[in-house]
């Protein structure tokens, strides 16, 4: 049996998944969609334990600008074993944040959990890692080994200058980057918390409202495949809403990190197309065409 899926409603961008359990969370949109402080993110978390099951099935976050929400996820993971988390994205999700968490600075976050052994970043096409924005990544997980981004088309060259080269596992397509991530993940034994953020996709795969990489779905099947019967505990994320923020500074956030405005007129298309792959997503996480 599929254990329970769980929707956390922040933006009514989930469609209707079987057997799910949904939380309510409209009201928190604003103060926690693209980022917030570290007191807001942890008094949802508080909010989140009191109100989930302890066990559960994937959690269903809606847009991407929630993806910081993985990092509770993460910590209450049950058990205590050591696990690795292995994070599809199309973009690093390490970079310097200045105001508490956001959708792309939580994986340093989650990289220091005494209980995470490492962290994999993979089908990042965005310059995020490239020469220019060096300085903007957090280096002390990638220096610790406790972090390795997975990426194609990005010339990362400067990190082998600064001894990080180990750090970088850079290809010049898809299918070389897959091939790869699945002959070491074939062989690994350790449990694994998934996220996957549907940017990493291709746009004909699923558009999302960021900019998106390179990955099929066939190569995202592959990849749930080399984990199969590992996975104790993932979230999806990615799908595409629209929402205009009350905060100015929030609208300045968002449009210096150049988020793309999104179709009005072909947003129920999408949603449509996020909807079914979220199902297939789902079927694969939990054993079926990832048998």
């Amino acid at each position: 049996m599929t254990p329970q899926p769980i929707v956390l409603d922040f933006d009514g961008s989930v469609g209707p998944v079987p057997g799910r359990l949904v939380l309510p969370l409209r009201a928190y949109e604003e103060r926690i969609r693209f980022g917030c402080s570290l007191g807001k993110l942890r008094r949802l978390a508080y909010m989140l334990d009191a109100s989930l099951p302890r066990e559960h099935g994937t959690v269903f976050l809606g847009s991407g600008d929630f993806h910081h929400l993985t990092w509770p996820l993460v910590e209450r993971v049950p058990g205590r074993q050591a696990f690795q988390v292995v994070v599809l994205d199309n973009h690093p999700d390490n970079m310097r944040f200045p105001f508490g968490v956001h959708c792309g600075s939580w994986v340093r976050r989650v990289a220091m959990l005494p209980r995470v052994s490492h962290v994999h970043v993979i089908g990042i096409t965005s310059a995020d890692i490239g020469r220019g924005h060096a300085w903007e990544n957090y280096l002390a997980p990638l220096r610790a080994g406790k972090l390795t981004y997975w990426s194609n088309g990005v010339d990362t060259s400067w990190a082998s200058k600064i001894g990080l080269q180990g750090a970088f596992r850079s290809f010049s397509d898809t299918h070389a980057m897959v091939d790869a991530f699945v002959d070491a993940q074939t062989r690994a034994g350790q449990p694994v918390y998934l996220s996957i953020d549907k940017d990493a996709y291709a746009p004909d795969v699923a558009m999302t409202n960021w900019d998106q990489g390179t990955l099929t779905e066939a190569g995202g099947l592959a990849i749930l495949r080399s984990l199969r019967g590992r996975i104790m505990g993932s979230d999806i994320t990615g799908d595409i809403s629209r929402y205009t923020y009350r905060s100015w500074w929030k609208r300045k956030l968002s449009a210096m990190d150049e988020q793309p405005e999104v179709d009005a007129g072909k947003l129920a298309g999408w949603q449509a197309q996020q909807h079914a792959l979220n199902l297939r997503l789902l079927d694969a996480i939990h054993g079926g065409s990832a048998a």
